[in-house]
């Protein structure tokens, strides 16, 4: 095997455990058509919806991280290339906020 394939390995195994360190154990109610999903989409990739759905979640928490819409205010927070940068008041920086105080608590 070339190095590439130990190194990739590597990171996929670090990764794995990182993200195992971290899980937390929720309850949950579903909607019966999820469900059904849920368990089509495991059965297709060969995973049991233990190991699927924190996956899903994680790609889905990401993505609405990436595209929380950017509303800008009046007032200029900073100047970047001589042009003004105007504070969010849009939900980003309520989310951030709100999420910096569960990071705490989680810690």
């Amino acid at each position: 095997m070339p190095d590439s394939h130990i190194a990739a390995l590597l990171q996929r195994l670090e990764q794995h455990s990182q993200r195992h360190a971290h899980q937390q154990t929720v309850t949950l109610p579903i909607d019966r058509e999820d469900m059904v999903r849920l368990q089509a989409l495991a059965e297709v990739y060969g995973m049991d919806i233990v190991e699927l759905t924190p996956i899903l979640l994680h790609t889905i928490l990401t993505d609405i991280e990436a595209h929380m819409p950017y509303k800008q205010g009046n007032r200029v927070i900073r100047v970047e290339d001589g042009d003004p940068v105007y504070e969010d008041v849009g939900p980003m920086p309520r989310y951030l906020e709100a999420k910096r105080k569960h990071e705490k608590v989680c810690a």
